[in-house]
């Protein structure tokens, strides 16, 4: 494994120019389809009632929707959830009737079909409660950042705060910009997967940037950017086999764990890949072109201090 490292030569800042432009150009997409899109989120965050309903035999969700549609719940959601026997169905809130009400229509509708359909639950959320959790998980998205920021500023340098913080919100702008191209659901599952890729990410590039400080120290030639490649092909190894590891254990949960998890493991999937690809290019090409240099981590050194006679 040594030898492999001393062999690994990547001129990955030469391509930093062609990496940014890459990156600004995903961040600007994402940023125009949520202005325009939106998302669409599930009704953790918009309000509803989430039906669960059983048949004795596998169903075709397809012939769920038109018989839905046809009683007036042309906007409801229809997944499997966790077996083709097992449906999950989410109404949009509607004004004058409660959950019972509107649990008991769809189940009408749904017996014209099949006689044998039986209720399994009914779930409520207001559109306050909705409204709260986004304002909360923003806040928490927010308040992360700024810890991770003063974190970052006390254990390296002031420099590396900003490449850090860059990397995180490219990071998840681009997995939002995902889910709202696409219009994948977005619920609280995927707040929290967000919430988790900004502590997988974070931890990559500090993996980096103590690389980086530690070469600093050590290479007494070299010009700034060959330090940098040099970190970063030293951590290589590492950063692949833990980005691999990781996949091999969310994309059991993507293939396995049924359709209700799918957007958290799709979130997680993604931010494996962007989160690697952005504690190498996106982190430490900021913290390049903020002009981090030897002198800057020279004079965290205090050893030695008190030693003249």
């Amino acid at each position: 494994m040594d030898i492999i490292k001393q062999n690994i030569a990547i001129d990955f800042m030469g391509k930093r120019y062609i990496t940014g432009i890459v990156s600004a150009l995903a961040v600007m997409i994402s940023v125009g389809s949520i202005m325009i899109q939106g998302f669409n989120f599930g009704i953790d965050f918009t309000g509803g009632t989430l039906i669960e309903v059983g048949y004795p035999q596998p169903v075709d969700i397809a012939k769920i929707r038109p018989a839905l549609a046809d009683n007036g719940f042309a906007d409801a959601q229809v997944q499997y959830f966790g077996t083709s026997r097992d449906i999950l169905i989410r109404i949009a809130p509607r004004e004058g009737k409660n959950s019972t009400l509107l649990s008991e229509e769809v189940l009408t509708a749904l017996r014209q079909q099949d006689p044998a359909v039986s209720m399994r639950r009914v779930e409520f959320v207001g559109p306050q409660v909705g409204k709260e959790l986004t304002e909360q998980g923003s806040l928490a998205m927010l308040y992360a950042l700024i810890g991770i920021l003063i974190y970052i500023m006390l254990r390296f340098h002031i420099r590396f705060a900003p490449g850090a913080i860059i990397a995180l919100i490219h990071d998840v702008l681009i997995i939002m910009g995902v889910f709202s191209l696409w219009q994948f659901d977005f619920d609280l599952t995927v707040l929290a997967a967000l919430l988790a890729i900004i502590g997988y990410s974070l931890n990559d590039t500090i993996v980096v940037f103590d690389r980086i400080r530690e070469n600093f120290r050590k290479m007494r030639k070299g010009t700034t950017i060959e330090i940098f490649n040099k970190s970063l092909n030293q951590t290589l190894s590492r950063t692949l086999m833990t980005s691999l590891t990781t996949l091999v254990v969310v994309a059991a949960l993507f293939i396995f764990g049924g359709k209700v998890i799918h957007p958290f493991a799709l979130a997680l999937m993604l931010g494996i890949f962007v989160g690697t690809y952005s504690s190498i290019y996106v982190a430490s090409s900021a913290t390049l072109a903020l002009g981090v240099s030897k002198k800057d981590l020279m004079q965290t050194r205090k050893e030695g201090a008190n030693d003249a006679p």
